[in-house]
């Protein structure tokens, strides 16, 4: 999530598990804490792929982060008066703050390393956007509140409804997700499409409209679907790449990296000679956030080349057409409707 989510998540369970006395320092150390896995997005890990798919590991372990957070308990006991004068609720505060930010990144289409180093796949549950302001602000009301009037009842009420309200969101957003994958796939057995792996995640800043994505064996499906307008009725576009590139790519580290990290939610291209890679999981077609162009074709394979991110580009009327979408539906009357954008509605 980003980082004021993450800072404001922190700051409440912090300002919550800790006395009212130590409130101000407990929503800064909150804060602090909530923010503290990330920094690892400060460390060169020696190329794009490695800077992409190293992200959230080690930092974001819950492996790592259980016992850290009981070492920085202990240490904090020792030089922190507060910590030594309410042990406990402040070994609460530590622990939950630092456990909950890889947990709440979980919940996103990116993926957190939760287990490392064990060599799992990234846990993706993906049922929230990485900017929600409906999860966000309870959290912000209840610590903004907190900081100027740290003594009074209603902080402590406004601190815990902002953990609870956010929570109850949180439960939405998973109902939301497993409602849109059941209708999925109950729609693509019926149309004989058979079982297939199956991402979902919500569109930009909300849970109400979900993208899918559908790997086949010539390309992927992809569509929208808005629990408020579509009333199980889908639209999956059919994009085809070549996916015997994707599989003579597998010689090459960074692609079988590119391929775990995205558990295989991803096409492969060439451009202009070069071997891309992008993440299915993140953006629309034609455009994804993460693509990475990682070799060049020498005409007898692939070469390695130093790999890097291609920029994306987004336009901001394609947050207006999301919005739209949500009231007004993604689909045509009859159920699921599969169609090929190369070609128009006119041929």
């Amino acid at each position: 999530m980003d980082s004021v989510t993450q800072i404001a998540l922190g700051a409440g369970i912090a300002g919550a598990c800790a006395p009212k006395e130590h409130r101000r320092k407990a929503l800064l150390a909150g804060a602090a804490l909530g923010t503290l896995p990330d920094l690892d997005v400060l460390i060169d890990y020696g190329d794009a792929v490695r800077n992409f798919t190293y992200h959230r590991g080690f930092s974001h372990s819950l492996f790592v982060l259980a016992p850290f957070s009981i070492v920085l308990w202990l240490a904090l006991k020792k030089i922190w008066a507060p910590v030594r004068e309410a042990p406990r609720r402040w070994l609460a505060a530590i622990s939950i703050t630092l456990l909950t930010h890889p947990l709440l990144d979980a919940h996103t289409a990116y993926g957190t390393q939760l287990l490392w180093p064990l060599q799992t796949p990234p846990v993706s549950w993906s049922t929230l956007f990485i900017i929600d302001p409906l999860y966000t602000l309870p959290l912000l009301v209840g610590a903004i509140y907190a900081a100027v009037r740290p003594l009074t009842v209603r902080s402590d009420t406004l601190l815990r409804a902002g953990l609870a309200l956010s929570s109850v969101y949180l439960a939405w957003s998973w109902a939301a997700k497993l409602h849109v994958e059941n209708l999925v796939q109950e729609a693509m057995a019926e149309s004989g499409l058979g079982s297939a792996p199956l991402f979902s995640t919500p569109s930009p800043f909300n849970t109400l409209m979900w993208r899918v994505v559908v790997p086949t064996d010539d390309g992927y499906l992809e569509g929208n679907y808005s629990l408020y307008a579509d009333n199980g009725e889908l639209n999956l576009v059919h994009y085809p790449f070549d996916r015997e590139l994707l599989e003579r790519s597998n010689d090459l580290w960074s692609a079988r990296r590119l391929r775990w990290f995205a558990q295989d939610f991803v096409r492969a291209d060439l451009v202009d000679g070069e071997l891309v890679l992008s993440d299915l999981r993140m953006g629309q077609a034609p455009t994804y956030v993460f693509s990475h162009a990682i070799a060049r074709d020498n005409g007898s394979g692939f070469e390695p080349t130093p790999t890097r991110l291609i920029p994306a580009s987004f336009e901001a009327r394609q947050l207006g057409e999301v919005w739209i979408a949500i009231w007004e539906g993604n689909a045509p009357a009859g159920g699921i409707e599969l169609r090929d954008p190369a070609i128009s509605a006119d041929d």
